[in-house]
């Protein structure tokens, strides 16, 4: 069986090793990303002797003629940023295929992984499925789980996802190359639908329980850019944090009301939090927090909107 495989990233990279061992499987190409090519996948390609390919729109009509030509049997997008139109997924005989980390007909779209951590999920799904005109709402080929513990974070959940992907994938071709697909239409009444996330999305509501913002610390660890907030006005980022057995009480979310030496205890919207890795930028040093008993972290909403007055105020006056 003949494949064409559009990819990009350590996702893609393991399957592309793994397709290469499987017996009767050809790889007749391998399509980079056109913005970005990832040219680890490139080197494994070339080392294999497999052609690699780099296409600025894969629907066009070049790209369509020169795929009809190059008579390939599978399409495996993997971490790719295309979208596969319908005249290209007619082209192989079996379609394309696509191997996603979540249980779908839960969790389809982007950042699953992040998702999942910040919504408590005791367990992330990696599925096979074929692409359709939708956004992973294919057909399931076949499907795995693995189980999130309280130690996962996002890079750990990462590590076990590229691996998981892999032999999912691998799964899935075989059981294609065999003739013996039972592929299981998804429900689209019950389904979840998750979207990428954005900048500005990685600060933290310090009203949030502390089993929240816990947990959102954790899905934003690197190579996720960092849960977010404020100290007098400056970002900082948090990296690693720790649930505590604070009693519940009314006070100030965001104030540091304790200090100790592998961190500081933050008062949350339930009881408390302790923050025990900080940086004050992405790319510097982290360091154990050693800000003081009294301060706020987060943006005082209310003081803005006083300095927006003010700023009003001193344009109106210099504008007569």
């Amino acid at each position: 069986m003949r494949i064409l495989f559009f990819g990009d990233g350590p996702w893609a990279q393991k399957s592309l090793e793994y397709l290469i061992n499987l017996s009767g499987v050809t790889i007749c190409g391998v399509v980079l990303r056109y913005d970005n090519p990832d040219f680890l996948l490139k080197k494994i390609a070339e080392k294999n002797s497999i052609s690699v390919y780099i296409e600025k729109n894969v629907n066009c009509n070049n790209f369509l003629n020169f795929c009809k030509n190059l008579a390939f049997d599978l399409g495996v997008s993997m971490s790719f940023n295309q979208i596969i139109k319908s005249k290209l997924r007619e082209i192989p005989q079996n379609g394309f295929i696509n191997c996603h980390a979540g249980k779908l007909p839960n969790y389809r779209g982007r950042n699953i992984i992040n998702w999942a951590l910040i919504n408590d999920e005791k367990e992330i799904g990696v599925t096979a499925h074929y692409i359709d005109d939708s956004i992973d709402t294919g057909a399931i080929i076949t499907q795995s789980s693995i189980t999130i513990s309280e130690s996962d974070n996002y890079r750990t959940l990462l590590f076990k996802a590229t691996d998981k992907c892999a032999e999912v994938l691998i799964r899935a071709v075989q059981k294609i190359k065999d003739g013996n697909v039972a592929a299981k239409k998804q429900s689209h009444i019950n389904g979840s639908y998750f979207s990428y996330r954005r900048e500005g999305d990685e600060l933290i509501d310090w009203n949030w329980s502390s089993r929240r913002i816990h947990n959102f610390i954790r899905a934003l660890v690197a190579p996720a850019p960092g849960a977010q907030t404020f100290l007098r006005q400056k970002k900082i980022y948090i990296w690693k944090s720790e649930e505590t057995d604070f009693p519940n009480y009314i006070s100030t979310p965001g104030e540091v009301i304790r200090k100790d030496k592998d961190g500081i205890i933050v008062k949350t919207g339930d009881n408390a939090i302790k923050i025990n890795l900080i940086s004050y930028g992405e790319e510097e040093d982290k360091v154990v927090p050693g800000i003081s008993v009294g301060q706020r972290l987060g943006i005082n909403l209310y003081q803005k909107i006083i300095e927006l007055e003010n700023s009003i105020r001193q344009l109106t006056k210099n504008n007569g």
